[in-house]
């Protein structure tokens, strides 16, 4: 097993309005760069589990969608196993690569991600998580990029057992990290600041 290196954090500063240049360029036109944008496609034709659609939007504190907004995700193999040189449970699906990266359209401010289901991963304490996937945000006037997480609606019992969601005081605004389903895609909608703020982690 590889040894992870820390380095030390560097300065935050606001990611936009120039993050799509270096994150995405493909997705602005500037071709060339990259045969595609980094972290564009998460499975292929051999990807094992649930291959699942998650969409959504990126709403500010005036409920208007975020136009220049991108968002990464990490998440688990259908297993539970991460694609992760820390990984010591097992070997995670060669297939898929356990994180994306998308920019919201221009004009909608939609999102999509397409990936896999995940499975149950532990908790530091050994304690058993529900699926999730774990999100993080930045646009413009974002200075530190922020962390959340999407739940799955029809692991309610997973849910109710879980360390993390357990640990959210105001029970009122658990409702904000479950996505909505129909078939096989999630809609996960993040509001920035409002009625319906989602819960951001400091991590």
């Amino acid at each position: 097993m590889t040894k992870l290196e820390y380095l030390k954090e560097s300065p935050s500063q606001t990611a936009g309005p120039y993050v799509h240049i270096g994150c995405t360029p493909n997705f602005i036109g500037n071709m060339g760069i990259f045969k595609e944008d980094l972290g564009a496609r998460m499975v292929n034709e051999q990807t094992n589990g649930q291959r699942i659609t998650i969409k959504g939007r990126v709403f500010d504190g005036t409920g208007t969608p975020l136009k220049d907004a991108m968002l990464e995700i990490w998440q688990a193999d259908s297993e539970g196993l991460f694609n992760s040189p820390s990984e010591t449970r097992g070997d995670a699906d060669p297939n898929f690569t356990g994180w994306g990266r998308q920019p919201v359209n221009l004009e909608t401010g939609e999102f999509c991600f397409e990936t896999v289901k995940p499975g149950s991963v532990p908790f530091p304490d050994g304690r058993v998580q529900a699926p999730h996937i774990n999100f993080w945000i930045v646009a413009r006037g974002i200075n530190i990029g922020l962390n959340t997480r999407m739940y799955f609606p029809e692991e309610e019992e997973a849910n109710a057992a879980d360390p993390v969601l357990g640990r959210i005081e105001h029970r009122v605004r658990v409702p904000t990290l479950i996505a909505k389903q129909s078939g096989d895609t999630y809609t996960f909608d993040i509001y920035i600041q409002g009625e319906n703020e989602t819960v951001f982690f400091d991590i």
